[in-house]
C-alpha cells in the first residue's frame, strides 16, 4: 500500500528531527553537556563607597552580626522549631530519595515468580469417559538488566542529583529569609516600643499642659480656647497609644509564629537606641554569585535542565539491556513430572515512529532550558538591584538620622522655652502647643529612621546571601535592659502642673 500524502510529510518532518540528533550523538553518551552561560558582571556595587577584595561582613555568622542575645535566642528558636524550615528540610529527603530511585535503574533489577493451580478434565475413553485431575506449580527467580549505553540514567541521575542540590539550596534560603525576617520584625518591635514610650510622654506632657490651661482658665487669666485645643491634643496622644498597643501585639504574634509557637509576649534585650549598625564590607561582586543562595538554586535548575535534554536525546535511541530467569515447573495427574526453566536474551527495543512524541518532548525540554537561564539571569539582576537598594539606605539614612537628632534637641529647647515665655506671659498657648506638636512627630521619625538603619543592615546581608551559619548554643534571653542616661528620643520638659 503507498503511503498517503500526509503521512509522507509526517514521516519527514520525523526523520528531519531526529536525524540531526542522531548524526551529533555518533555512538556512547548522547546530549549536550552543560556550560554555565556567561553572565557579564560590574566591577563594583552602585553606591559602594570604595571597592575592594577583602572578606564580606554576610560570610559571618547571624549571631556576630546580630548581636543582641535576645534576638539570637528568638533566631535559634526559629532555626529549630519553624515549620517552613521543616518543610524544606522534608523536601530534600524527599529529593535524596528519588536520586536513589532514578539510580536504580542502572542495576540490575532481581524478582520472583510463584505460581501453582489445578484443573479437572473429562476425557473420553472406550466404553466411557473418565475424569482426570491435574495440578501445576513452579517458581521463578527473573533480572533484567539495562545497559546504559546512551547515558539515558546517567542524564537522569544527574538531572535528580541537581534537584537534590537545589533543594539543599532552599534550605538555606529559607534559612536566610528566616533570620532576616526575625530581625526585621524585631526591630520593627523595638521601634513600635519606642513610638509607644514617645506616646506615653506625650500623653504625660499634654495632660499637665492641660492642667495649667485648666487652672489658668479656672482664674480667670485665660479663655477656654487653650483648655479645648490642650484636650484635643491629649486625646490624640491617648489614641495613639492604643493604636500602637494594637500594632505591638501584632508585631509579637507575627515574631510567634516565626519562631513557631503560639502567639506571646516576646521578650525584648537592647532598646532601639543603643541597638549597633556593624561594619559592611561588600565584597567582590563574584562572590554573590558563590553565595546567594536563590542563584545558586536556579544554577542547580540549569544543569538539572541540561541533563534532561540528555534524557530527551537518548530516547529516541534503542534501549538495550540483557533479561534471564531460571525456575522449575512441577505437573502432578497421576503421578507427578518436574523440569526446569531458564532463558538468557539479549534485547533491544527501540521508537520507530511515535507520532511527534519524542521530538515535542525534546523540544519542549530546549525551551525549558532557556526560561531556566533566563531565570537565572533575572535573579542575578535582582540580586544586585537589592544589594544597590540597601547601600543606598545606607548612605542616606546616617545623614537623615543625624539631622533628625539636631532637630529633636532643637525642639526639645523650643518645647521649653515656649513653656517659659507662657508662663511669664509673653507667649500665647499656641506657640506652646505648636512647640509640643512639632516635637513629638519629630521624635517618631527619629525611631522610624533609626530602626529603617538597622533594617539596611539586615537588607544587605540577606542581598548579599548571608546567614547561612549554624546557629550558637543554647541562649538565654537576657530581662529588658533599663535605659541608661538620656537620649534624642526622650523628652526632656519641665514640670508643667500646679497654678501661680
Amino acid at each position: 500500500m503507498k503511503p498517503n500524502r500526509a503521512t509522507r510529510r509526517g514521516a519527514k518532518r520525523y526523520f528531519g528531527a531526529v536525524l540531526p540528533v542522531l548524526l551529533l550523538a555518533g555512538c556512547g553518551i548522547v546530549g549536550p553537556k552543560y556550560q554555565k552561560p556567561p553572565v557579564r558582571l560590574p566591577d563594583t556595587f552602585r553606591y559602594q563607597i570604595a571597592a575592594t577584595d577583602a572578606g564580606s561582613f554576610a560570610d559571618l555568622p547571624w549571631f556576630t552580626v546580630f548581636n543582641d542575645q535576645a534576638l539570637q535566642a528568638l533566631i535559634n528558636e526559629a532555626l529549630a522549631n519553624n515549620y517552613d524550615l521543616q518543610v524544606a528540610v522534608a523536601k530534600i529527603e524527599q529529593a535524596r530519595a528519588l536520586v536513589g530511585v532514578v539510580q536504580s535503574q542502572a542495576k540490575p533489577q532481581v524478582g520472583y515468580e510463584a505460581f501453582g493451580g489445578g484443573q479437572n478434565e473429562i476425557a473420553p475413553f472406550a466404553g466411557g469417559s473418565r475424569s482426570i485431575n491435574y495440578g501445576n506449580f513452579g517458581g521463578l527467580l527473573n533480572a533484567a538488566w539495562e545497559f546504559d549505553v546512551w547515558g539515558r540514567i546517567q542524564h537522569a541521575t544527574e538531572s535528580a542529583e541537581a534537584n537534590l542540590l537545589a533543594q539543599e539550596d532552599v534550605r538555606r534560603a529559607v534559612i536566610l529569609t528566616l533570620v532576616s525576617d526575625i530581625a526585621a520584625d524585631y526591630f520593627h518591635l523595638l521601634e513600635l516600643d519606642g513610638e509607644l514610650q514617645i506616646a506615653q510622654e506625650s500623653a504625660r506632657v499634654y495632660k499637665s499642659t492641660l492642667d495649667l490651661f485648666t487652672l489658668r482658665f479656672n482664674a480667670g487669666r485665660d479663655s477656654r480656647l487653650p483648655v479645648e485645643r490642650a484636650q484635643a491634643a491629649y486625646d490624640s496622644s491617648t489614641a495613639d497609644i492604643q493604636d500602637l498597643t494594637r500594632q505591638i501585639a501584632i508585631q509579637e504574634n507575627a515574631i510567634s509564629t516565626l519562631v513557631g509557637g503560639y502567639p506571646r509576649s516576646i521578650p525584648r534585650g537592647r532598646p532601639l537606641i543603643e541597638q549597633m549598625v556593624p561594619q559592611t564590607p561588600l565584597g567582590t561582586t563574584t562572590a554573590l554569585l558563590q553565595r546567594r543562595p536563590d542563584i545558586l538554586q536556579a544554577e542547580q535548575n540549569m544543569i538539572g535542565a541540561n541533563a534532561e535534554i540528555g534524557v530527551a536525546v537518548a530516547n529516541f535511541f534503542p534501549k538495550i539491556g540483557l533479561s534471564t530467569f531460571v525456575g522449575a515447573e512441577a505437573v502432578v495427574a497421576s503421578g507427578w513430572a518436574g523440569f526446569p526453566l531458564w532463558s538468557l536474551a539479549l534485547s533491544a527495543a527501540g521508537p520507530i515512529y511515535t507520532g511527534g512524541r519524542l521530538e515535542s518532548a525534546y523540544r519542549e525540554r530546549q525551551a525549558y532550558w532557556d526560561e531556566t537561564v533566563a531565570h537565572y539571569k533575572q535573579l542575578v539582576l535582582v540580586a544586585f538591584r537589592e544589594t544597590s537598594d540597601a547601600l543606598a539606605a545606607q548612605q542616606t539614612l546616617g545623614g537623615r538620622r543625624t539631622a533628625l537628632e539636631s532637630q529633636v534637641r532643637a525642639l526639645q529647647q523650643s518645647a521649653e522655652l515656649a513653656l517659659q515665655r507662657y508662663e511669664a506671659g509673653r507667649a500665647s498657648y499656641f506657640e506652646v502647643l505648636e512647640a509640643q506638636q512639632l516635637l513629638f512627630p519629630a521624635q517618631d521619625s527619629l525611631a522610624q529612621t533609626i530602626r529603617d538603619q538597622l533594617l539596611a543592615v539586615v537588607n544587605l546581608y540577606k542581598a548579599l546571601g548571608g546567614g547561612w551559619n549554624a546557629p550558637p548554643p543554647s541562649l538565654n534571653p537576657p530581662p529588658p535592659a533599663p535605659p541608661s542616661g538620656p537620649s534624642p528620643l526622650a523628652v526632656q520638659l519641665p514640670s508643667q502642673a500646679g497654678g501661680e
